[in-house]
């Protein structure tokens, strides 16, 4: 029996590893269980599940949900980056599924390889901004770091059992998100509610609306370089509105392989938790003859549109702090957006100004973890000032 951590078990990652796990009881144990503020959720998980620990982001939060549990519970509550890093840690844990949101799931991460730990990966942030100290890492301790994202995990599946060194190029496909086709001057007009209705995908608010403007995108072509040893200019983006191609390879002898599947994130997930296993099928499987599969289509996207992929891959090829420069300022300036403070080209328009000024300030090369999150701090606090 596999024993899990989540990082991130009330999200929509979070919740569908969960789905996994009871589909498959005698395989999994829940040991321990993070969130951020939907403690609700996370007790009824705690009171299905009965993790040893569990942890929360404030204080505040940690008293709530002790006060909500039951006298006799014998579920211990942290808070914060250690409690996260100590549920990630625990010596009965075998495998971190980090399905944390942002830039918070890179410490825990962290902290999990050196403790030798699994790690079931669905936060991009986490080799985004700290790509050049988590994948050394991964080496140095010899633990095994998997994909969760449909597309790696998509990426991950074609080179299997490929020789080393016949990749020739990434294929990494998007849906196009809500705004496929749009020009600049419609951009110009959306609204929250559109930006947040995906055509594909059902996810939660920060990753949704970074599908919406291509940023998630972006992330992942940096995600895929750091995973898969790729340069970026060896990776193309693919806009596949059908979402049934997940990914593809182009080998050196010009082969083209592909992973398809109706979209269903547990698939991935099942993967990577059962590897080098295959278990019995959950999810419906791809038919050519279904009628949901119809047409597929593949275009280019379109970087004149949306301009935070252009971004990414510049990011990519500066590389040391400038990632995670970038993926501070997104983070910030979407959260305004979710709340109705921002328009959606601002967004682009924030992260290009972040950006330009650290790298104008001067990006700092082979950084430690320490200067990783002093730039994200840095950053965040400079959007706060450019949106005042």
């Amino acid at each position: 029996m596999k024993r899990l951590c989540i990082l991130g078990s009330t999200g929509s990652i979070g919740t569908q590893t969960l789905q996994v796990v009871r589909h498959f009881p005698e395989e999994f144990k829940i040991e321990s269980l993070t969130c951020g503020f939907n403690i609700e959720l996370l007790l009824e998980q705690i009171q299905e599940f009965h993790p040893s620990c569990v942890s929360v982001a404030t204080k505040e939060r940690k008293e709530t949900l002790k006060r909500m549990l039951p006298r006799d519970s014998k579920v211990k509550v942290f808070c914060g980056e250690d409690g996260h890093s100590h549920c990630a840690t625990l010596p009965k844990v075998d495998c971190v599924v980090a399905a944390m949101v942002g830039m918070k799931g890179l410490a825990p991460v962290v902290a999990a390889i050196h403790a030798g730990k699994e790690i079931e990966l669905a936060n991009k942030e986490t080799l985004v901004a700290g790509g050049s100290i988590v994948m050394p890492l991964v080496k140095q301790k010899n633990v095994s770091l998997r994909p969760v994202d449909s597309e790696h995990s998509a990426i991950w599946q074609c080179l299997m059992g490929q020789p080393k060194g016949s990749l020739k190029k990434i294929l990494l496909t998007a849906s196009g998100g809500p705004f496929r086709g749009y020009s600049r001057e419609q951009l110009e007009q959306v609204t929250l509610d559109a930006a947040l209705n995906h055509p594909t995908w059902n996810m939660g608010g920060k990753i949704t609306i970074d599908s919406a403007t291509m940023m998630n995108k972006g992330l992942e072509v940096i995600e895929a370089s750091w995973l898969f040893d790729c340069p970026v200019d060896r990776i193309d983006i693919v806009v596949h509105p059908q979402s049934i191609v997940h990914s593809m390879v182009e080998l050196n002898d010009g082969s083209v392989l592909a992973q398809m599947g109706f979209p269903n994130m547990m698939m991935p997930i099942q993967v990577a938790l059962f590897y080098p296993e295959r278990s019995l099928g959950i999810c419906r499987p791809f038919s050519p003859f279904d009628e949901q599969s119809g047409t597929l289509t593949f275009e280019p996207c379109d970087r004149s549109v949306f301009r935070l992929v252009d971004m990414a891959y510049h990011a990519a090829l500066v590389g040391g702090t400038l990632p995670a420069a970038m993926n501070a300022a997104n983070e910030v300036i979407v959260a305004d957006f979710l709340a109705g403070k921002a328009s959606f080209l601002d967004i682009e328009r924030t992260v290009a100004k972040v950006m330009e000024r650290h790298e104008r300030d001067g990006v700092t090369q082979n950084p430690s973890l320490a200067e990783i999150f002093a730039v994200d701090e840095w950053a965040r606090m400079i959007t706060e000032e450019i949106r005042k």
